[in-house]
């Protein structure tokens, strides 16, 4: 189980993207969870726990993200597994 901090920016608020987030994520097993930077309306930050390989799935997946986003910039950290049992979206 790896875990990652992923923040993305772009055009990534009010476009469903937390809820394609979520999506993909339950399509690949990954936990954890998507919210809107409070700070900045141009980016989302997830935290993401799962399986190497839907790890790398998902990160790809970010840096496309949903039709209607347009990504600028993704900034991925390592981060300690919290052993998350679902995907939230949270505010």
């Amino acid at each position: 189980m790896i875990a990652k901090n992923i923040r993305v920016n772009g055009t990534v608020q009010g476009v469903c993207f937390r809820a394609n987030t979520k999506e993909k994520a339950d399509e690949l097993g990954i936990k954890g969870w998507v919210r809107n930077c409070r700070k900045r309306n141009d980016s989302v930050k997830i935290f993401a726990e799962g399986e190497e390989d839907a790890m790398q799935k998902f990160l790809d997946w970010c840096h496309e993200g949903p039709d209607s986003a347009d990504i600028k910039e993704v900034i991925i950290d390592e981060a300690k597994a919290e052993n998350s049992t679902s995907f939230d979206v949270t505010d």
